[in-house]
């Protein structure tokens, strides 16, 4: 078929003018061979052009009716377009073309259900009109007959014969299912279609009434609208409908029902057209299914659960409408287990996504025969996380059975290819009445439960605690609102005096980093620090804290007039220990503010140097080269050998507090004071100095001294506080 040829510059060649010209070109094809007319085939397709508009713009209609479409269906009968086969013609063209050429023709584009829907009623409309046309037509034959003597009897007859041809093609070769019925519901006249749609023996259909084929389905006001049909009340209705088959199984159908009433407007029978939907209805189901279940284990997936979940704590339980409310919030609980498998990645990377699927698939059985009580289902929310839910009155109680019964399904071995896997879990429970949380809510405290029983070793559930909760949230927060903070220099340094335990003069102190946080108030670096290694801002962290204090220490050594520098230590993470950056960074930050490196005193915990290789050692002894201090902190924390002291490039050791606690009162206690000895005359036989810290009475300060330490920091001495107040110490030791 040619296109249109464009009549201007800015013409669209698939314009909408241009796709309603093929489609009347493609439906004057159809019909114009058996068309009775002296018109010719372009004649007949400008005739079809503006009913092809009409159809577009009735497609679109919102809201839709198709009623006007009958006026298509007269128009053919207009044209002498009368024979059965033209109806049949226009119908097919109308199915396969007109939502292809006209479906997109709207503000809104159809989907494709609706426009299949649409396009059918719009059939069943246009023949609706033709029939209505032929019927027309047919009376108007018949006056013309009655009213002209010269016309022969058997002319009459010949017309009327043609007409009910006419009208029984339309009834047998539509594409829906045509049926006609008493208005008792026996039905008297079915086409083919609707017999192959019952079973394909018009026995089956034919005789039979309506009622024998409800569904358990219909809802009442179907059998209403029946009613009022019957009663004339209605001229019409649509529903979709189920009817049951002889042989039991269900067809779905779009049901058009119409009243035929008698010459003098008596209801007289009942006409239906059915569309057969059962194939979209389980293509429906299947989509429905595929969208609600894991595609690997076939476990309701995240999108079913978090359905039931919600309806769990919406209290659709079994207390659900008891007129006490205490009641009902005691029948409507909810228990929820929250599971991620240990280890699991280990078994991705090692042995291949392949044979974590299968494993998976063996873990999803085992967990689904642990949820076979009413009220309860397991789900995959992804990767090797699963939740089960009960729900009921007594989820307290039954919440942690089944995550008893989870984890010792686990237990059992597993063998996939061959291989022998023993799979563990944690498992974080959230309990409680419905209509106190949210989903949301719900799922974040079983998510961070269950991280809290995976730390404290796995294998094993946890019950949520909402103290705990809320700790974990505001770790949370911290770690997010860490890169901020330091943008917004919301970080500040305090000093704790390091004091000389012969003379009793500063001998230095030591840079305590705080976070002046706009929520949570001043925050010590016990809260933030781990949270700054788990997200690697320590390093800039640990490098703006050493410029910070470097800084102040330079500011001290100007207002000093007498005495050694001020010496200043600074904390040392292990992740800084490994940053390839460190002696870099450090030289860089001492020459630039014109510090001798003798006056910089790095700490490093001995926990961060057990074991540590000549790699991590590496640049420690490079710094300890350079001239700084290497200080060993917290030591006899850890279980590092006496005899690595030898090896470590460190020249001061500072003993942890632990040991010195006991010696805070009179009388000290005795293995204190000869532990304290014995690691201060291993220090300075290695040339090690020895500072103590946690100093917080005076006797403990006599007894330290006595003992040969060198310096000492705690309470005694001086809180942890601003730059100037190591100024005012230096002052008054001066004096």
């Amino acid at each position: 078929m040619a296109p249109s040829q464009a009549t201007g510059p800015t013409a669209d060649p698939d314009g909408l003018e241009d796709r309603l010209r093929r489609f009347a070109t493609i439906w004057s094809r159809a019909v114009f061979p058996v068309t009775a007319t002296s018109l010719t085939r372009g004649e007949v397709e400008e005739h079809l052009l503006p009913l092809a508009r009409s159809l577009c713009t009735l497609l679109h209609t919102r809201p839709f009716d198709p009623a006007p479409a009958q006026r298509v269906g007269a128009a053919l009968v207009d044209a002498h377009c009368t024979d059965p086969d033209a109806l049949v013609r226009t119908l097919g063209v109308i199915d396969a073309y007109l939502v292809l050429y006209c479906g997109g023709a709207g503000d809104e584009e159809l989907t494709v259900e609706d426009g299949r829907t649409r396009c059918t009623r719009l059939q069943h409309a246009v023949a609706a009109g033709f029939a209505a046309g032929l019927r027309d037509r047919t009376l108007s034959e018949q006056e013309a007959v009655a009213r002209s003597a010269l016309m022969a009897r058997s002319d009459a007859v010949h017309a009327l014969h043609a007409t009910e041809t006419r009208l029984r093609a339309v009834f047998e070769g539509a594409a829906i299912g045509i049926g006609v019925a008493e208005l008792d519901g026996t039905v008297v006249e079915v086409n083919e279609t609707l017999t192959r749609m019952f079973g394909g023996l018009e026995h089956h259909v034919r005789g039979k009434k309506i009622t024998e084929w409800t569904h358990p389905e219909d809802r009442p006001h179907v059998a209403q609208l029946y009613r009022e049909l019957k009663r004339g009340e209605r001229e019409h209705f649509r529903v979709e409908k189920p009817f049951f088959r002889d042989d039991g199984t269900a067809l779905w159908t779009n049901l058009t029902m119409s009243l035929l009433r008698d010459p003098e407007g008596r209801p007289q029978y009942l006409l239906a057209l059915l569309e057969d939907t059962t194939e979209r209805r389980l293509l429906n189901l299947r989509l429905r299914y595929e969208a609600t279940h894991d595609a690997l284990t076939g476990l309701p997936n995240r999108t079913l659960f978090f359905e039931r979940l919600e309806k769990a704590l919406a209290g659709t339980g079994p207390g659900k409408g008891t007129a006490d409310p205490q009641t009902a919030a005691a029948e409507n609980r909810f228990g929820l287990c929250y599971l991620d498998l240990d280890g699991f990645k280990a078994i991705n990377d090692s042995l291949g996504h392949a044979t974590g699927d299968r494993l998976l698939v063996e873990v999803a059985d085992r967990l689904q025969s642990c949820a076979t009580a009413p009220g309860e289902m397991v789900a995959r929310l992804g990767g090797d996380e699963f939740v089960a839910l009960t729900t009921g009155p007594d989820t307290e109680y039954e919440v942690g059975e089944l995550a008893a019964r989870i984890l010792g399904a686990l237990g059992t071995p597993i063998l996939v290819d061959g291989r022998e896997f023993t799979v563990r879990g944690s498992i974080g429970i959230v309990e409680g009445p419905a209509g106190e949380r949210t989903t949301a809510e719900v799922l974040r405290s079983a998510d961070i439960t269950m991280y809290r029983a995976k730390a404290r070793g796995g294998n094993r559930f946890e019950m949520a605690d909402p103290e705990l909760d809320q700790r974990a949230i505001t770790r949370h927060g911290l770690t997010t609102a860490l890169p901020a903070a330091l943008e917004r220099g919301e970080f500040f340094i305090e000093y704790q005096p390091l004091v000389h335990m012969g003379d009793g003069r500063v001998h230095g102190a030591e840079a305590l980093v705080r976070w002046s946080h706009p929520q949570h108030g001043i925050l010590g670096p016990d809260q933030f620090i781990p949270l700054a290694e788990h997200t690697g801002l320590i390093v800039p962290l640990g490098r703006w804290v050493l410029q910070e204090a470097v800084r102040q220490a330079c500011d001290w050594q100007q207002h000093r007039t007498e005495g050694a520098p001020l010496r200043i230590n600074v904390n040392l993470s292990p992740a800084q220990l490994q940053h390839p950056g460190l002696v870099k960074d450090t030289v860089a930050v001492l020459e630039r503010a014109g510090l001798e490196p003798g006056a910089l005193c790095l700490e490093v915990t001995e926990s961060a140097l057990i074991g540590a290789d000549e790699g991590l050692l590496k640049p420690l002894r490079q710094l300890a080269e350079l001239g700084v201090d290497i200080a060993l902190d917290d030591f006899g924390t850890g279980y590092s050998n006496l005899a690595n002291l030898r090896r470590l490039p460190v020249s001061v050791l500072k003993l942890d507090r632990s040991f010195t606690k006991g010696m805070q009162q009179a009388p000290v206690d005795p293995v204190d004071l000869k532990i304290v000895e014995g690691i201060v005359s291993l220090a300075h036989s290695l040339e090690l100095a020895v500072t103590v810290e946690g100093v917080e009475t005076g006797v403990q300060a006599d007894q330290l001294r006595e003992l040969g330490c060198d310096t000492a920091q705690g309470w005694y001495y001086a809180r942890p506080g601003p730059p100037d107040q190591l100024h005012a110490l230096s002052l008054a030791d001066a004096i």
